[in-house]
């Protein structure tokens, strides 16, 4: 509880922030970049090396896929039952099977489950949610956005290799072996432990909260489903299979984050719904403050 206090304040200060004049709009983009580009490779270079490959990486590796398939597949249902036009079903499409699993899941999970959730996270981030972003992202904007360039494989790929934390994980993986000198640790140790600050902060900078009456439909439909439906899902599904200990809990507890605010990002620009788009990220990254401590209690008490 005392991470978790520790956490919602770095948020408040980075809502404080946004008040003061001196601070400039880009603030919370700087920030963000900056744990883009420093505090999340660092995070990945220092504690994937600690994990133990073993077939218990196998759920946070797919997790995110099963989750992605099963909103999706619902989100396609109700568009068809509720007849929404394109552009909500393509904002849906976006931001309900892809959560904020780096950003506000790799500090919530260090709030909850400590240090030794946060490599499970960052492979549910890595290998899913950001993989996923640049693969299903594109196609979906291909499909349903107007006002996107259309990206092809190339620029896909390209995404993927350039991206500063894939590439941190790359190198975590060949590295595995390896003993970093004391002084390399310590530099690491440092920049990784920027995060959860820095990340919290950006959050709070950036959050806000849009909603237009004919969104509430969708809204309510597609924050259910991301924040309450998918986690017991997964949930369920892992119980069904017998499956248990800190990897499948993390995994559960990922698969409840909110929406991912790149998703929206790249779905405004799209031209899906922006008004639906803003508040489904705004208003869910509040609303998890409430459900993933309920989550992580959930798991607690079932396992």
């Amino acid at each position: 509880m005392e991470n978790f206090i520790i956490t919602m304040t770095y948020l408040f200060v980075g809502v404080g922030l946004r008040r003061l004049p001196r601070f400039p709009e880009e603030t919370g983009n700087v920030l963000s970049l900056f744990v883009i580009y420093v505090s999340l490779p660092a995070l990945v270079l220092l504690k994937v090396p600690e994990l133990e490959y073993s077939a218990k990486l196998l759920v946070p590796t797919l997790m995110p896929w099963a989750m992605l398939l099963v909103t999706a597949l619902l989100i396609l249902l109700a568009a068809r039952l509720l007849g929404w036009s394109r552009e909500i079903t393509g904002s849906l499409l976006l931001l309900v099977p892809l959560g904020n699993t780096s950003f506000l899941g790799i500090p919530m999970v260090t709030a909850f489950f400590g240090e030794s959730g946060v490599p499970y996270a960052v492979i549910y981030d890595q290998l899913g949610s950001f993989l996923a972003l640049a693969t299903y992202g594109t196609v979906v904007i291909s499909v349903y956005g107007g006002g996107a360039d259309k990206p092809g494989l190339g620029d896909v790929i390209k995404k993927i290799v350039i991206f500063p934390p894939f590439i941190a994980l790359v190198l975590a993986a060949l590295l595995k072996t390896a003993v970093y000198p004391p002084v390399t640790m310590r530099i690491l140790e440092a920049l990784a432990g920027t995060l959860v600050p820095v990340v919290m902060i950006a959050v709070g900078f950036q959050l806000t909260v849009r909603i237009s009456r004919q969104a509430l439909a969708p809204l309510g439909l597609g924050l259910f489903l991301k924040l309450a439906a998918a986690p017991l899902l997964a949930l369920a599904g892992c119980r069904f299979l017998g499956l248990g200990g800190e990897a499948v809990e993390v995994a559960i507890f990922e698969a409840g984050m909110p929406p991912m605010v790149s998703a929206g990002a790249l779905a405004i620009l799209a031209g899906l719904a922006p008004a639906l788009t803003a508040a489904l990220v705004g208003l869910g990254i509040i609303l998890s403050f409430v459900t993933l401590p309920i989550l992580y209690y959930l798991l607690g008490f079932l396992s």
